[in-house]
């Protein structure tokens, strides 16, 4: 199954972190994300094409974590700069939810930077 076609399940400490080797081949079904050097985290970056876009980004991600009710960090810097970052927090590494809310913001329309 494809991971924006699935639904974050409820962890609250229920399920371990996955391990590198995990979370890197998860990694592998999403474009565009790095894991951090801890393993214990994804990002993401845009450059949008101005502020306003940004924003716009930034309250469709709100929607997606929403509905999801799993949230990212999100940081603007440079008026159009946007860095996604996502991790478990309750369990203190990654878990499937943060590469489904990664696959779900993938599909988000975005106006990039030419």
């Amino acid at each position: 199954m494809n991971l924006a076609d699935k639904k974050c399940e409820p962890c609250e400490g229920k399920t371990r972190a996955f391990t590198k080797e995990e979370a890197l081949s998860y990694l592998q079904k999403i474009e565009d994300w790095q894991l951090t050097a801890d393993a214990k985290g994804i990002w993401r970056e845009y450059t949008t094409k101005n502020f306003m876009a940004a924003v716009d980004l930034i309250n469709k991600i709100a929607d997606v974590a929403e509905a999801e009710n799993h949230h990212p960090d999100i940081h603007l810097t440079g008026y159009r700069k946007l860095r996604i970052d996502l991790s478990t927090h309750a369990i203190g590494g990654l878990s499937e939810n943060d590469f489904i809310v990664a696959a779900k913001i993938n599909g988000l329309p975005v106006e990039l930077k030419k």
